[in-house]
C-alpha cells in the first residue's frame, strides 16, 4: 500500500469513527465509500467489520451507563436468526435489488421524518415480541447490506426515545451482530484475505481516535439535534445503498 493510499485509508477510517461515535452507527456507510475504491472487497468488507466492532466497543465503554441490555436482548435474539438467513440468501441470489429497495425505504423515511416533529407514535408498542421482530429484520438487512443498525434506529425514532436510550439499546445490537458476522466469516474458508492483518494495526487506532471525537460531539447536542443528525445519516446511508 502506497503512502497516498495509507493516508486516504487513515482519513476514511477516522471519519467513519467520528460518524459512528457521534451517531452510534453508519461507520460502513461513510468509510466504505472510500475504502472500496482503494481495497479489494475481500479486504475492505472484513476490515470495515473489524473497525466497526472497535468503534462500537470504544463507544460502549464511554456510554456504558446508558446501555439497555434488557431491551437489547430481544433485538439480539431476533438478529441472531436474521443474519444466517441473509447469508444463505446471498449464496442463492444477487442482493443488489434488495439493497436498492432498503436504500429507497431509508431515504424516503428520513426525508419524511425530517419534516415532522418527533412524536413517538409507537411508544406503547415496545413489546419484547415486536423488539424481536425488529431485531430479526435488522439482522436480515444487516447481513445483506452491512448496516444492521438501520432498522433498529428507525424503530427507536418511531418510539421517540432519548438519544441516550437509543445509543444504549442499538449499539450492543450492532456490536454483537457484527461480531457474529465476523465469526461466520472466519468459519467460512476463503472469505478472509491475508492482506487484512497488516492493515489492522494502522486502522484500529484511527477508528478509536475518530470514535472518541464523535462521542465528545454527541455529548454537546440535545435530543432534537441528535434526531436530525441521525435522520440525515439514514438519508445518506439510503442514498449510498441506492447508488
Amino acid at each position: 500500500m502506497g503512502e497516498l493510499s495509507t493516508l486516504v485509508l487513515t482519513i476514511a477510517l477516522f471519519l467513519g469513527g467520528v460518524v459512528s461515535g457521534f451517531s452510534g452507527f453508519a461507520f460502513s456507510a461513510v468509510s466504505g465509500v472510500i475504502l472500496l475504491h482503494f481495497l479489494e472487497p475481500l479486504v475492505a468488507i472484513p476490515l470495515m467489520m473489524c473497525c466497526s466492532i472497535a468503534s462500537q466497543i470504544s463507544s460502549l465503554v464511554v456510554i456504558r451507563q446508558f446501555v439497555q441490555w434488557r431491551e437489547s436482548a430481544p433485538l439480539l435474539i431476533g438478529g441472531a436468526g436474521g443474519i444466517p438467513i441473509a447469508l444463505y440468501v446471498l449464496t442463492l441470489t444477487n442482493a443488489h435489488v434488495f439493497r436498492i429497495l432498503v436504500g429507497i425505504f431509508l431515504a424516503i423515511y428520513a426525508i419524511y421524518m425530517l419534516t415532522k416533529p418527533a412524536c413517538g407514535i409507537f411508544r406503547q408498542a415496545a413489546s419484547p415480541v415486536i423488539h424481536t421482530l425488529v431485531g430479526f429484520a435488522g439482522g436480515l438487512v444487516g447481513g445483506l447490506t452491512a448496516m444492521p443498525g438501520a432498522l433498529p434506529i428507525v424503530w427507536c425514532d418511531l418510539r421517540g426515545v432519548s438519544k441516550e436510550h437509543q445509543r444504549g439499546e442499538v449499539q450492543p445490537f450492532i456490536l454483537i451482530m457484527q461480531a457474529f458476522a465476523i465469526i461466520l466469516l472466519v468459519c467460512t474458508p476463503g472469505t478472509l484475505s491475508a492482506d487484512l492483518l497488516p492493515v489492522l494495526p494502522l486502522a484500529i487506532p484511527a477508528v478509536v481516535a475518530g470514535t472518541l471525537v464523535g462521542i465528545l460531539l454527541w455529548g454537546k447536542i440535545d435530543d432534537a439535534k441528535f434526531r436530525y443528525s441521525v435522520l440525515s445519516m439514514l438519508l445518506i446511508a439510503g442514498l449510498i445503498l441506492i447508488r
